[in-house]
């Protein structure tokens, strides 16, 4: 199980004697050791919270799509196990929902709820905005879309949350590369613009794909983009954005550039403004509600 090992279980079996376990583990989870120089990654917590739960566990929620490959995953949260234990320790969460065989995977020997089940949880036991991040992570690695989780909200019907489910699933894209571009996108929809089209592609004049943009909207040319702190640390990469950036303006997009300081205010303001451009240049757009 990787680093981690069940003690009495490691000392039982005299792969460890209980001075070694004293003093080069710390315990994670109560009778679940990892090296007490170890770092562990959410991963690593899953297969110990795992080990916890006497192997009987599944692992769903954020844990389950860091298995599954999602990215953005703080291994500050809290494992989730679907597990019929009520008592479980800090640092895991244990839900006794109904699940199905065919909802569950099995990932280096772990039972892991499946990506539509991952799903199904993250949007159910989550705030909106942090759900839809994952959801956008997770469907980015797994190429799974809304289509594939519905069925579990008409398997399911009166679970728990099931209404928090159904306001953010459909809004799930794999488009959106880093959790700042999930909240952007959802900025502008909860404003009332129309969905927001992720990744767009912008040719040069031989009709090759230069640049994607963030998001946007190709009928009026306007896009939406948020600039990380890796655009600005890197020389090489600032000054090929910059280039970008010209080459995007100069085929008539307006581009709203958006940084971790602009205040959401200002951010509509901003792309209020462009889409009053639009109309005053007698382009025919849909207005925000």
């Amino acid at each position: 199980m990787g680093q981690a090992v069940v003690g009495s279980e490691a000392v039982a079996s005299e792969l460890v004697s209980r001075g070694h376990l004293r003093w080069n583990y710390r315990a994670i989870f109560p009778d679940v050791y990892i090296p007490k120089d170890a770092e562990p990654t959410m991963v690593d917590l899953a297969r110990a919270a795992f080990l916890w739960s006497k192997r009987r566990g599944i692992i769903t929620g954020r844990a389950a799509a860091a298995l599954h490959g999602a990215e953005w995953i703080d291994p500050t949260h809290p494992v989730e196990l679907l597990c019929a234990n009520n008592r479980p320790p800090r640092g895991i969460i244990t839900r006794r929902d109904r699940v199905g065989t065919d909802e569950v995977v099995v990932l280096a020997g772990i039972p892991v709820a499946s990506p539509a089940r991952t799903a199904f949880d993250l949007g159910r036991h989550l705030p909106r905005t942090q759900a839809l991040a994952h959801l956008d992570a997770l469907s980015r690695a797994t190429g799974i879309t809304a289509a594939h989780v519905w069925p579990l909200a008409l398997r399911y019907k009166g679970i728990r949350n099931i209404r928090q489910f159904r306001r953010v699933i459909d809004l799930m894209d794999p488009g959106a590369q880093s959790p700042k571009e999930s909240w952007l996108r959802l900025l502008l929809i909860d404003a009332g613009y129309p969905r927001p089209t992720t990744q767009i592609p912008v040719c040069n004049d031989w009709g090759e794909p230069f640049a994607y943009l963030d998001m946007g909207w190709e009928g009026p040319l306007i896009a939406v983009e948020y600039d990380g702190d890796e655009h600005r640390k890197d020389r090489s990469r600032y000054v090929w954005d910059e280039r970008r950036l010209r080459e995007v303006r100069r085929r008539g997009w307006l581009h709203v550039k958006v940084i971790a300081e602009d205040r959401p205010a200002d951010i509509l303001a901003r792309v209020a403004e462009a889409w009053a451009q639009r109309e005053s240049e007698g382009v025919v757009v849909k207005q925000p509600a």
